[in-house]
């Protein structure tokens, strides 16, 4: 019975114990943070997203030929996978071919009627002439038969002899008109020929050129490297089902991954820190574990309005100083932008930092009390604060108020 009477308060003690820790009060130091004032470099960084891209690319691009043939509207019937790798004349899709395919159709109808009409015109000439030609022919044998009845006229009276000088000279006379005018009507048939057989040229040489057209509405790659889609000016990717016009043919592109930047935006209070020529740390949002060093190249003078958005906004194009295989355009960015940077200076959190009338003061542990010490600051950026005054290194200051220090006296600077 002691035994199990010892063993009954044993367990009592443990059980109070364990209710008093749990429960029971507890010193206001074991729930008050605190940390240490610290020496270091104080960094104040724009962060900022953004999505990677390629400072130079070869667009890759649908007929652009088609407005010649009053082709505006260009549908995208099928395109590789965007981040294909492909090579020197590798395919890249194709175009709706059908109106030009209409048209090659068209233009051969056209030439089966020059054509005939070209055969016609032939003809024509050659039974027009030929009419002219046996005219002539008779008009010479006229005259040369009234020659010679005029030789053995010599003995006929004179009036005889006369008539048939008369006639041979009406004959000799019809004979100039009658060359005269085949020689016009031969220029005349020649010039309907030409008329007519550059007709049928026009249209051949036009046959020809669309289906030279024809050819291009099967795209292939100029060079080597990766497909990436262009935007269109809603900022859409192109992709099936998509159109371009001779105005904007590009379709794709191929851009050099050696020479990528990031392109961002900034709002109007960010963007009057930021300037060319500022160091940044580029982070991927995919690739957690890289981080490229880069540097501010362009910061927009004129702000603009994204869609859906009233909030001026700020272009700004950051160079990055080398690259990595696994980067690709489109890729999410984050860009953190030195703007500041102050070496061996003290620093506290924001949270230590308290403020009454315009003095900034915080709580430093000292010895086994509290004094409220005023501060002068310096530059912060969101976690920490310069201490220019009033703090040295290693103090211990409060991250939280303590209890009942509200109207205890602030110890001001000297």
């Amino acid at each position: 019975m002691n035994k199990k009477r010892l063993a009954l308060i044993i367990s009592g003690i443990v059980i109070l114990i364990t209710i008093y820790s749990f429960f029971g009060a507890t010193d206001e130091e074991d729930i008050l943070l605190t940390t240490k004032i610290v020496r270091g470099t104080y960094l104040n960084e724009v962060i900022i997203s953004g999505e990677a891209q390629s400072t130079s690319s070869k667009e890759i691009n649908g007929p652009i030929g088609a407005r010649r043939f009053n082709i505006y509207q260009l549908k995208i019937q099928d395109l590789v996978a965007e981040g294909t790798i492909v090579k020197k004349g590798g395919y890249i899709g194709k175009i709706d071919a059908s109106e030009v395919n209409s048209k090659i159709n068209d233009a051969r109808l056209s030439l089966e009627g020059a054509e005939s009409r070209y055969t016609l015109q032939q003809l024509d000439t050659t039974l027009a002439l030929k009419q002219e030609r046996t005219t002539i022919k008779d008009l010479l044998f006229n005259i040369e038969e009234n020659q010679l009845e005029l030789k053995r006229s010599i003995y006929e009276p004179p009036a005889t002899i006369r008539q048939l000088e008369i006639k041979i000279e009406k004959f000799e006379r019809e004979l100039k008109e009658k060359r005269e005018d085949y020689s016009i009507k031969k220029r005349q048939s020649n010039a309907k020929m030409i008329q007519v057989g550059t007709e049928v040229s026009k249209i051949k040489k036009q046959i020809e050129e669309l289906i030279d057209l024809q050819k291009e509405f099967t795209v292939y790659s100029e060079d080597d490297g990766m497909v990436t889609y262009v935007k269109d000016w809603n900022g859409n990717k192109k992709k099936v089902g998509s159109t371009i016009s001779p105005w904007e043919p590009a379709m794709a592109s191929l851009p050099d991954l050696t020479k990528m930047e990031s392109k961002t935006y900034s709002n109007e209070v960010d963007i009057r820190k930021i300037k060319k020529g500022l160091k940044v740390k580029i982070g991927f949002d995919a690739f957690p574990d890289i981080e490229i060093d880069g540097v501010v190249t362009d910061v927009a003078n004129v702000g603009e309005n994204k869609r859906g958005s009233d909030i001026k906004l700020f272009q700004v194009l950051i160079k990055l100083n080398s690259t990595n295989k696994n980067i690709r355009p489109g890729m999410t960015t984050s860009n953190r932008i030195l703007t500041h940077q102050e070496d061996n200076v003290l620093m506290a959190p924001l949270e230590a930092i308290f403020s009454k009338d315009s003095i900034s003061y915080t709580y430093v542990k000292s010895g086994y009390s509290i004094e409220k010490r005023q501060v002068e600051l310096g530059l912060a950026n969101n976690e920490v604060v310069i201490i220019k005054k009033g703090l040295k290194e290693n103090d211990v200051v409060y991250l939280n108020a303590p209890e009942n220090m509200e109207e205890k006296s602030i110890k001001l600077l000297k």
